[in-house]
C-alpha cells in the first residue's frame, strides 16, 4: 500500500538514502532539510528546525499531509570535552535533536489513530553508549530511545509502532569532511567496528525501511544497532 512518510534531515546521508528508497517503493516522501537538494525525490521544505517556530511550521506539514510515518533524524553534534561544555551548548544539541521528534509525532498521531496505522522510527546513535567529547549528543540520542521505548508502550493498541536504529560509524559527506581518508579520526572510528569497515547510507536506511514496511508490525519499542559490531566490541580471542 502506498504510504506518506516524512524525513527531517532529509537532504543527505541516510535521510537522502531512505528518502531514495522509500520513493522507489512508490511511497510519497516528504523532507525537511535545512538546505535545499534537487536530488530529493519528493517535497523538501527547507526550515532551520534549531527554531522554534520553524517547529510549529513542521507540525503544521505534517498535520497537512497526512503523514502516516515519521522518521526523526535530524541531528546537531557539538563536540567538546567534559570541562568546557557551556548549558548553552547541551540546550541547543536537546532542542534540535528532541524538539522535532516530539512535535512531529504529536502532529502525526490523530491521523495515525485515525487510520489504525502508523510507524516512528527515531535515529539514534552508537555513542549512547559511552563517546568521548560527546556528552550533550549522547544524552540527546539517548532520550530519543527513551521517547521510543515510552511512546511504544502508550500507542502499542492502536496499530502504531515506535522503534529507534542507532548507527555506527557511517560515510556520510559531514562524516568524510571530518574524517578524512588516511586521517587519525578514521583510524579510530575503524579500530572500533569489528567488520573493518563503515556502514553506507544505503544499508542503514535499508533497515529503517524494514522497520517502516508491514512486514515489521510486530516491533515495537526496540533499538536496532546497525554498526558491524560495534556496539558489541571486538572478542578477545
Amino acid at each position: 500500500m502506498k504510504r506518506t512518510f516524512l524525513i527531517t534531515g532529509a537532504s543527505k546521508g541516510i535521510g537522502l538514502a531512505l528518502a531514495q528508497r522509500l520513493s522507489k517503493q512508490g511511497h510519497v516522501v516528504i523532507g525537511i532539510a535545512r538546505n535545499p537538494n534537487a536530488e530529493f525525490p519528493g517535497p523538501l521544505h527547507t526550515l532551520d528546525l534549531s527554531k522554534r517556530e520553524a517547529n510549529e511550521d513542521l507540525a503544521t506539514i505534517v498535520r497537512d499531509s497526512n503523514v502516516d510515518g515519521v522518521i526523526n533524524n535530524v541531528g546537531l553534534v557539538r563536540a567538546e570535552p567534559l570541562g568546557d561544555i557551556a548549558v548553552e551548548t547541551l540546550e541547543d544539541v536537546m532542542r534540535v535533536n528532541l524538539h522535532p521528534a516530539l512535535m512531529a509525532v504529536q502532529a502525526a498521531l490523530p491521523g495515525m489513530r485515525m487510520r489504525g496505522w502508523g510507524r516512528v522510527v527515531n535515529i539514534s546513535s552508537l555513542t549512547v553508549l559511552g563517546s568521548v567529547q560527546r556528552t550533550s549528543y549522547a544524552a540527546a540520542k539517548a532520550a530519543l530511545v527513551s521517547f521510543t521505548r515510552s511512546w511504544a508502550l502508550e500507542l502499542a493498541p492502536t496499530g502504531i509502532t515506535v522503534n529507534a536504529v542507532s548507527p555506527g560509524p557511517t560515510e556520510t559527506e559531514l562524516f568524510r569532511a571530518n574524517n578524512p581518508i588516511g586521517s587519525e579520526g578514521e583510524a579510530r572510528y575503524l579500530a572500533g567496528v569489528p567488520m573493518g569497515r563503515f556502514g553506507r547510507p544505503d544499508e542503514l536506511a535499508a533497515a529503517i525501511e524494514f522497520l517502516l514496511s508491514d512486514d515489521a508490525a510486530f516491533i515495537t519499542g526496540q533499538t536496532l544497532h546497525v554498526d558491524g559490531g560495534a556496539s558489541i566490541g571486538k572478542s578477545a580471542l
